[in-house]
């Protein structure tokens, strides 16, 4: 159980890291339409994750509450997303393909703050994964290992093209491709800390649960809005995204179900 749970923890980030290490086999900017694809992929594999691997089970968790089993989901949800629109406004940061940085105005370079806005973008996931393990742990009733997995696998799956919408900018910036790679691969470093962090605090999670479940679906549905879909349509009118969108959304769908 313990080895299982640790590359549940693992697993996300080993996901960014195979992504940041793209900038190693490719060269020059990330081709936009990829770029796009990749954001509505991710956008798809969160939005589907936080519906089925978190709502549902909170939902579930609350039962007992009859009629008003929606109050734990909904109260979490909103307070998951005025927390990161919290963290928003304090963290500086800056997306890849904007001129404005945002939060604080503080002299750092972009490519920093660019670190710190992917950083910002993980720390829901970190959350997610925690949350459910700390379920897993304490033998709540509707979470199991496998559905914890498949959300790990779910988000490492994502991960892949956010390590390498990092750093391989980072490198045609005129980062080298050494700096380029830790830069990505750190970024999701934020993931496996927060998750750990949750699981040590399993004892005060687990009456709150169905909460905490709601809340990181909260903060990660705040990234797909606020960041990944923006971004994903900004520009020239594509479908790319959109399409690639229902595909993420089908995948973790799919290991949801198949997996849980």
């Amino acid at each position: 159980m313990e080895m299982n749970i640790a590359w549940g923890l693992l697993i996300p980030f080993i996901g960014t890291t195979l992504g940041a290490a793209c900038v190693f086999f490719m060269n020059g900017q990330m081709n936009r339409k990829v770029e796009r694809g990749l954001q509505g992929f991710a956008a798809g594999i969160m939005t589907a994750a936080s519906v089925w691997s978190l709502l549902i089970p909170a939902m579930e968790q609350s039962e007992s509450l009859g009629r008003l089993a929606f109050i734990p989901g909904v109260v979490g949800f909103l307070i998951g997303v005025f927390f990161l629109l919290f963290l928003d406004h304090v963290i500086p940061h800056q997306h890849l393909n904007s001129d404005e940085p945002e939060g604080p105005h503080v002299a750092l370079a972009k490519t920093n703050k660019m670190f710190l806005a992917v950083t910002l973008h993980n720390i829901p996931e970190g959350m997610a994964v925690g949350v459910i393990f700390a379920g897993v742990l304490a033998g709540v009733e509707g979470i199991n290992l496998r559905a914890a997995l498949a959300l790990s696998l779910g988000i490492a799956i994502q991960n892949f093209p956010e390590g390498a919408i990092i750093s391989m900018p980072l490198h045609a910036m005129g980062m080298t491709r050494n700096k380029a790679f830790w830069y990505g691969t750190f970024s999701g470093a934020v993931e496996p800390v927060g998750a750990l962090l949750t699981i040590f605090a399993t004892g005060l999670i687990v009456p709150i649960l169905p909460y905490l479940l709601s809340f990181a679906a909260g903060a990660m549905m705040y990234v797909v809005v606020e960041e990944l879909i923006p971004e994903m349509s900004e520009g020239e009118h594509s479908n790319i995204g959109p399409v690639t969108f229902a595909i993420g959304f089908a995948v973790m769908m799919a290991l949801d179900v198949a997996l849980g």
